[in-house]
């Protein structure tokens, strides 16, 4: 039986990629496969945050979900997101609260 904070976790992925969605931050076009291999943290050398969520972070996490590889122990993306949005916080409002509400579910905590 998959464990409650697994669906938990996978519902989260979706809400984020639906908010990223509704604030026109979703992109059809992917980075260079140069920039998707970027080891900079967040990729913040080669693309925006907004592309680090859709095309690293979200696929890596349902990667992780799928084949049942351990979850990180921590995550400090509610940190970067509170960065990079300090400019757009109303706008980033429901992304950094799912995003601080990922960071829970992912935290030793959960």
């Amino acid at each position: 039986m998959v464990e409650q904070r697994i669906l938990d976790i996978a519902d989260h992925l979706l809400l984020i990629e639906h908010e990223l969605r509704a604030q026109g931050w979703w992109s059809e076009q992917p980075p260079s496969a140069e920039a998707l291999a970027s080891v900079t943290p967040f990729a913040v050398d080669v693309m925006g945050f907004e592309q680090w969520l859709q095309w690293i972070f979200l696929p890596r996490m349902k990667l992780i979900l799928e084949h049942g590889h351990p979850l990180p122990n921590a995550s400090g993306i509610l940190v970067m997101a509170e960065t990079v949005f300090v400019d757009r916080p109303e706008q980033s409002r429901v992304l950094r609260r799912l995003l601080a509400e990922f960071d829970q579910l992912i935290g030793p905590s959960a």
